[in-house]
């Protein structure tokens, strides 16, 4: 269990626990389209908000298998960037297609984790009741397109078929802007070759050490920093010396300037 898929499935079960008592109001906290300016707080309360014990079971089944897998890929703050923003896409699609009742469930959230494991691992077998293997490519298109065909003919009236189509599109949009972030970041110096096997030679080891120490990892993308960091170690125990001149270069990109 990773921290937080455990953050979130206590959150759920918790506010479950306190509006099926009657602690807490539900409908207080719920997305209400056609009163957002009364309620604007219900585009993110409503999804820890769920109908009955079914709902919330498989929801939070859906959460308890993709999930930790997922954040263990993405890193716990981008994974829940995801879940937020998937949430909040099913929300804004609510808003724009279903303009009455009340909406709540985790499940636009869950379906942005379910896409961004099938972003990752599109050839991963689903077995569906634990007999039926799904590719989890098919499984999300399958989804879709029930949703959309659902939320268009208004068959199951009951079920928020947009909220989880805007949970797809949350999600997606997030994983190709994450995507665009790491490449913008390995985007290559502008040198010719011979230049910038020059320009990591430069200044000798002890200056390069110092340099690439004053990397401000903690800014970089989670994919690079990993590397960055392997790297900084591998210097400081082997030596500058012992970096290849890619992984010299590498390091150059996100120091500061000689």
């Amino acid at each position: 269990m990773t921290p937080w898929v455990r953050r979130l499935l206590i959150a759920n079960v918790v506010v479950f626990l306190l509006t099926s008592s009657g602690t807490i109001d539900g409908g207080r906290l719920a997305l209400a389209p056609g009163f957002i300016l009364v309620q604007p707080w219900g585009v993110f309360t409503y999804m820890f908000v769920h109908a009955n014990f079914m709902h919330i079971l498989f929801n939070m089944i859906g959460l308890f298998f993709f999930g930790p897998r997922l954040e263990l890929q993405l890193g716990s703050r981008s994974f829940l960037n995801l879940y937020i923003i998937s949430g909040l896409g099913g929300a804004a699609a609510s808003f724009l297609f279903a303009r009455y009742g009340l909406v709540v469930g985790a499940s636009g959230a869950v379906f942005g984790v379910l896409l961004g494991f099938a972003y990752f691992w599109p050839r991963e077998r689903i077995y569906i009741w634990a007999i039926l293997p799904v590719e989890a490519r098919w499984l999300v298109g399958v989804l879709a397109a029930v949703a959309l065909y659902s939320g268009i003919s208004g068959s199951d009236a009951g079920v928020a078929h947009f909220a989880h189509l805007g949970g797809f599109a949350g999600g997606y949009a997030y994983l190709r802007w994450r995507k665009r972030k790491y490449f913008q970041q390995w985007k290559p110096m502008a040198t010719p070759k011979d230049q910038l096997a020059k320009s990591v030679r430069r200044g000798g080891d002890g200056s390069a050490l110092r340099r690439w120490k004053a990397i401000r990892v903690e800014d970089l993308h989670e994919l690079n920093r990993e590397e960055v960091q392997r790297l900084l170690q591998k210097a400081k125990d082997a030596g500058a010396g012992a970096l290849t001149q890619e992984e010299r270069a590498m390091l150059d990109r996100f120091a500061a300037p000689h």
